[in-house]
């Protein structure tokens, strides 16, 4: 199909007058449709609106991919219409617990983009880091109130590897024969290397269950 194939569709099935020069652009992604454009597009395509999209990457493209309509979203979310167009618009998530589990299920979330997309991911971060440095038993129930669908077995589980990996590395090469500064500061640098990059360590432990 050319582009003029494709405007000519979107126009005798679903009623909108787009050029071929629009379509040009969108295929050369100069260019973005609305959400109307979007549904007509894809069924001119004979194709679900996820097709024609890369990895959402905000609310709003998730709900588009899914082609749920935004009033449809806020009432399983339990929120007002006017409410969660603000949270699309801004790109700030103003709801609960609750309501975001809500959100994740209504849009096909993972739990990793519950997380960041409704602003839980720094907090994770720093309970992380605490988790893996100190004692992780204590880090269980905050975890778990910031990730409710975690059981308390699962959440026990992750903290702990996280816990054990870091203490590995950070001591992993310190003994009581060599305590050169040299091997002191290799040590603290594989602890500190591990922290920084705490998050994907907790993401692929919480996936495979296996040390990271």
């Amino acid at each position: 199909m050319t582009p003029g194939h494709v405007a000519y569709g979107m126009w005798a099935a679903f009623g909108l007058r787009i050029s071929a020069e629009r379509v040009t652009a969108w295929e050369h992604q100069e260019d973005a449709p609305t959400e109307d454009e979007l549904a007509a597009l894809a069924g001119a395509l004979w194709c679900a609106p996820a097709e024609l999209m890369g990895e959402p990457r905000t609310v709003r493209e998730y709900r588009l991919a899914r082609g749920t309509a935004l009033t449809d979203v806020a009432m399983r979310v339990g929120m007002p219409a006017a409410q969660y167009r603000e949270v699309e618009r801004s790109g700030r998530w103003t709801g609960d617990e609750r309501q975001a589990v809500a959100l994740a299920d209504a849009l096909g979330m993972s739990l990793r983009a519950r997380t960041e997309l409704t602003g839980r991911r720094d907090r994770l971060v720093a309970l992380l880091r605490s988790a893996a440095g100190s004692r992780w038993q204590g880090y269980v129930r905050p975890l778990r109130k910031l990730l409710p669908e975690l059981s308390g077995e699962r959440a026990e589980e992750v903290l702990e590897l996280l816990n054990d990996e870091f203490h590995r590395r950070s001591f992993s090469s310190l003994s009581w024969i060599d305590t050169g500064s040299q091997t002191a500061q290799g040590s603290a640098d594989a602890g500190r290397i591990f922290l920084d990059g705490i998050e994907e360590h907790f993401w692929a432990a919480l996936d495979t269950g296996q040390r990271t």
